[in-house]
């Protein structure tokens, strides 16, 4: 009711001295009235301070000054990263023209903290960079360009992998390339930082590859430059660093201790790590005990679980009754392909695997390591954060858009090699931050208010609680629901309530706006039982197309379909549904065992990137090539523990 309009008609009758009408109409609210009204709200949005939209970004972006990305051919900078991330067009290394579908809301630019600085050096052709044998033949391959640059590159990275770089040409902490390349990223970050409307992270990636074994993590700092400048980045290069994940978090704790500033670490790409990066009894010849796992919990927060270099959730033979287990596998070995992939490895190489294995090491040591958030990033070292199937710049600057990209391996050792065609063009990060500045974000991860994609935009939400009821997915304000009654994803369900039975779970999708149809929601579920024993479980909890797609008496959903037209690398949106929401219960629940519940959201059939290059450059691919995707999302976790 508008009291203005109601005041002024009575002012205009009382003018004109017809005072019976003036007495039929309701007097203006007494401030009592008005009180009693600020208790309950009209408006359903009133004191809202939760998270209302995720973030988007990438946490994980090489520049020309990582020592790989370089030699790769990258020629742009971080100001160059952040200006794309931000939305502006920019010309690629190889002078394409490109430009983001959408702004990003951040980014980390995670230059390798190891040898910062080299890369420019020789470019230069600095004297000292030529003086050494090694230096003046990768000088000169480099001078070449093409496929003898590529060679550089990764005889660069192998030597770097393996041990053998020479020591004379490291770029090493205490020297002036190396404080002054740092100095270069913070003032880069500082200068793109815009609260409110983009958060530019200062970060580094710290890359422990001891025997072609991948152990790398990315460093991300709350702070800005006046504290994160105060250290320098620590590196894997003795005696100045260690390839030790346990002196990387002795190296934070001292940072914050020194600084007073804020840090964590992003493990990614597990899968090449040859069965190393989730250990549950020995890491570098120590047992695992009370301190590793207390360490490992205290700084790391969430885990990229999907990149270029493959995806992590979890892999066909762990999980051989899940059939979306094998998306964008790459298991033939580790980082560099010196040593094979042996089956034992691989259970604790994946993210599912790994999140059930904390249960375990829990039960055991009383702390969860592993109990982490999820997150996807790309890993490009173009510095272009691209990771939409149509507009895929490539994992360096050697595979930006050409007509060859594709048959070309990205590593090559005997007989193992990562195909030219295998990286995925993925992923984002998505953060359910309340603002859009360094220290929302940053706490959001800490909290792992987190969710991966393999590139879609989708939105995704993710609670778990007691008392969630099937109407509940009805509300037009899950969230509202969803923060009232539960926990958001990366939280822990409270104690159980007496006389409840087993948790419920709120879990709904919006399509990307750009993008495909839900085909369906998942949740994945792991658990340890009496015994000892770890089990895992996919539940398909609601779907697309729902009025004539049924389980079958296997309980299995078929399939949503395909209009993927591969020739002209296009789709329709005529099947699956636009937006997904409901509320479950787990039916084998017991409440005596821990459990891990997160949330799988999948896209009907889309064209790959390869299906645009296919159309685009007019080439017929081999039918081993993949041209067809199913983009997908997964949640953080939400944990019980009985």
């Amino acid at each position: 009711m508008n009291w203005k309009i109601i005041t002024l008609s009575i002012t205009l009758i009382s003018a004109f001295s017809i005072g019976t009408v003036s007495a039929q109409l309701p007097p203006p609210p007494d401030e009592e009235s008005l009180h009693v009204s600020a208790k309950r709200e009209y408006s359903p949005y009133a004191d809202r301070d939760f998270p209302t939209r995720p973030m988007w970004g990438d946490t994980h972006l090489h520049t020309a000054l990582s020592f790989d990305a370089g030699t790769f051919g990258a020629r742009l900078l971080p100001p160059d990263a952040y200006r794309f991330a931000k939305g502006e067009e920019v010309t690629s290394s190889t002078g394409l023209r490109i430009k983001l579908s959408r702004p990003l809301d951040f980014l980390v630019v995670a230059d390798h903290s190891d040898n910062m600085g080299f890369f420019p050096r020789l470019h230069a052709g600095e004297a000292d960079i030529l003086a050494h044998p090694k230096g003046r033949e990768w000088y000169g391959m480099i001078q070449k360009g093409g496929q003898e640059a590529v060679r550089a590159a990764a005889d660069i990275i192998g030597s770097f992998t393996q041990g053998t770089f020479p020591k004379e040409l490291m770029s090493l902490p205490g020297t002036g390339p190396f404080r002054s390349t740092w100095d270069e990223i913070i003032n880069a970050a500082d200068e793109a930082n815009e609260p409110g409307e983009f958060t530019a992270f200062i970060g580094y990636e710290w890359t422990s590859t001891t025997k072609g074994n991948n152990l790398h993590r990315v460093l991300v700092y709350r702070d800005g430059g006046q504290r994160a400048g105060l250290m320098e980045p620590y590196t894997t290069a003795k005696p100045y660093g260690s390839d030790n994940p346990e002196d990387l978090w002795k190296w934070m704790a001292d940072y914050e201790n020194r600084t007073a500033g804020q840090i964590l670490a992003i493990a990614h790409n597990g899968n090449l790590s040859n069965g190393i990066m989730f250990p549950e009894k020995r890491q570098f010849g120590k047992r695992l005990n009370k301190k590793y796992v207390e360490t490992r919990a205290r700084w790391e927060p969430i885990y990229e679980v999907t990149q270029i270099k493959g995806d992590g959730e979890t892999h066909p033979f762990l999980s051989k009754n899940d059939e979306f287990a094998d998306y964008g596998t790459w298991d033939q070995g580790n980082l560099d392909l010196t040593v094979p992939k042996k089956k034992e490895m691989l259970q604790y190489e994946y993210a599912r695997s790994a999140l059930m294995i904390g249960l375990r090491l829990e039960q055991k040591l009383g702390i969860n390591p592993y109990k982490f958030g999820m997150i996807g990033s790309t890993d490009s070292h173009t510095a272009l954060a691209t990771a939409e199937e149509e507009n895929y710049f490539g994992k360096h600057s050697g595979t930006e858009p050409n007509a060859e990209r594709w048959s070309h391996p990205m590593a090559k050792v005997g007989d193992a090699e990562y195909k030219g065609y295998s990286p995925l063009a993925s992923g984002w990060a998505a953060v359910w931050a309340r603002e859009n500045t360094r220290e929302s974000i940053f706490d959001a991860m800490m909290r792992r208010e987190t969710y991966a994609t393999t590139g879609t935009r989708m939105i995704v939400r993710f609670f778990g609680g007691w008392d969630f009821a099937l109407d509940d997915a009805n509300n037009r304000l899950p969230a509202q629901v969803g923060y009232t009654k539960g926990v958001p994803m990366g939280g822990d369900l409270p104690m159980m309530p007496d006389g409840k039975k087993a948790p419920t779970f709120l879990v709904g999708a919006l399509k990307d706006p750009l993008g495909a149809n839900l085909d369906r929601i998942q949740i994945d579920k792991g658990w340890l039982d009496a015994k000892g024993q770890l089990h895992e479980k996919v539940y398909d909890v609601v779907w697309g197309d729902a009025a004539k797609r049924k389980p079958g008496q296997n309980g299995k959903l078929p399939p949503v379909g395909n209009t993927v037209d591969v020739a002209n690398a296009t789709w329709t949106n005529t099947i699956g549904d636009s937006e997904l929401i409901t509320v479950w219960e787990d039916p084998d629940f017991n409440a005596r065992e821990s459990a891990f519940y997160y949330a799988r959201v999948i896209e009907i059939p889309t064209p790959r990137w390869t299906a645009y290059d296919a159309k685009f450059f007019n080439v017929k691919m081999p039918k081993e090539v993949p041209m067809i995707t199913q983009e997908r999302a997964y949640t953080s976790p939400i944990w019980y523990t009985p």
